[in-house]
């Protein structure tokens, strides 16, 4: 069991990573050393041998392994990433990077995403070394950089170059799981993620002939590429249900006591209410423009014009997806991944999930546990490389009315410091166990 000091332990953690700003804008300026300095340190402290390591100079991981009881068993690797979003400050009630403890609620940048998940590990570690306990299995814990943009310098990096530090590994788990989902009619779920959807982000060229922008000019390419961005963003994606998004409606219909009728999905997920929320994204591909780029000049056509658009698809749908790009962007306009990365897909008939469902219902035992897709993605896919199949489970207990999703990467992120309690809790019983 997790003692009181790991509960402390596990806020003040938070708290001083948070304060750490470790911003990631994509271009290659974000420094996670700090941070890793600082998770190296307690991880140093619960008697563990961390190995820093960097591609890029300041983008530091960090990994150490803790050894299980069991040496037949296989290795679970627990991961998190050290880098953030980028935070305006005066768009807050409190500064980004203060991690100010208020009304027994930690503030700040990372609070969810994913500092708080990071500070339950080094916490959990800690209070196993000073209580001699160890996990079953051999934990390979890994903080990575570089998540929130391509992760070349994080996990990408760690998976290419230094596989043999995950040696023995079979499975993984990491963030977007075992968190409160509450349906607005009492019922409290935890969503655990059993897949993710693939990252296909794009870049569109449409070209053309440059020209005044007084004269008739039917090879304009910014017509050209509003064309093709409109017939992307109009789109409608076909249904497609994976096994895991199958598994997730027949939980939830249970749980309302609906027929699970996968012949009119729509309708089902109508049915469901708020719950809908947890896979209505993810029983479709996705395609989204966000980024346009074109012109230097009011009175002159350009000759090129490009567009960013962020595109998901879901396991075994990356064909269609591709088929569908081709089709939508038509002869005018060429497409390439600017970042690619799988689709994701794990068994919710494993020891290792039941495992993580007992986890949860032990602590709380009015909750509900539902397998799901996440709509975007994390380190897990880089680390599939090396055949480790990922969950998401960062364990919070949520008040009611606390949009945990929607502060991901919003503004005023914050965790209450119960909730982090929780999570040391559900996330100590898993790992002594799993």
């Amino acid at each position: 069991m997790a003692d009181q000091q790991a509960l402390d332990e596990v806020v003040r953690f938070t708290s001083d990573l948070i304060r750490i700003d470790t911003t990631n804008r994509g271009g290659g300026d974000c420094q996670e050393r700090p941070a890793a300095e600082y998770a190296a340190e307690q991880l140093a402290g619960a008697g563990l041998e961390p190995m820093m390591l960097e591609r890029t100079k300041g983008r530091t991981n960090v990994v150490a392994r803790v050894e299980g009881s069991d040496p037949s068993a296989d290795a679970l690797l627990v991961h998190g990433h050290l880098d953030v979003v980028p935070a305006e400050a005066a768009d807050w009630s409190v500064h980004p990077f203060s991690g100010e403890i208020r009304d027994g609620v930690v503030w700040g940048r990372g609070a969810v995403d994913m500092k708080n998940m990071d500070a339950m590990i080094l916490s959990v570690v800690r209070g196993w070394a000073r209580q001699g306990l160890r996990p079953r299995r051999d934990l390979v814990i890994a903080f990575t950089a570089d998540e929130e943009a391509s992760a070349v310098d994080g996990s990408g990096f760690l998976a290419d170059e230094h596989p043999e530090l995950f040696e023995g590994c079979t499975e993984g788990i990491s963030e977007s799981g075992a968190f409160t989902f509450h349906d607005g009619a009492g019922r409290q779920i935890y969503p655990i993620a059993a897949g993710e959807r693939g990252t296909g982000w794009l870049k569109l060229t449409a070209r053309g002939r440059a020209g005044h922008g007084s004269k008739v000019n039917k090879e304009n390419a910014v017509t050209r590429l509003a064309a093709a961005i409109t017939r992307i963003g109009e789109h409608e994606w076909p249904l497609r249900l994976t096994p895991t998004v199958r598994a997730a409606l027949a939980e939830l219909a249970a749980l309302y006591g609906i027929e699970t009728d996968l012949t009119d999905v729509d309708r089902l997920l109508e049915k469901l209410g708020p719950a809908a929320k947890l896979v209505e994204a993810t029983v479709r591909n996705s395609a989204n423009p966000t980024m346009l780029e074109a012109g230097y000049k009011l009175n002159v056509i350009p000759g090129e014009a490009v567009a960013y658009v962020d595109g998901r698809y879901l396991p075994g749908g990356e064909d269609e997806f591709r088929a569908t790009l081709d089709q939508l962007t038509g002869p005018d306009v060429d497409w390439e991944f600017s970042h690619r990365e799988v689709a994701l897909q794990a068994p919710v008939d494993s020891p290792t999930y039941a495992g993580m469902r007992a986890a949860v219902e032990e602590f709380a035992p009015e909750g509900h546990v539902v397998p799901y897709c996440m709509s975007g993605g994390t380190d897990a896919k880089q680390f599939s490389r090396l055949g480790i199949t990922g969950y998401g489970f960062a364990p919070l207990k949520l008040p009611e009315g606390f949009d945990y999703q929607a502060l991901f990467h919003g503004v005023d992120e914050r965790v209450p410091v119960e909730a982090l309690h929780f999570g040391v809790r559900v996330l100590d019983r898993f790992l002594r166990t799993a």
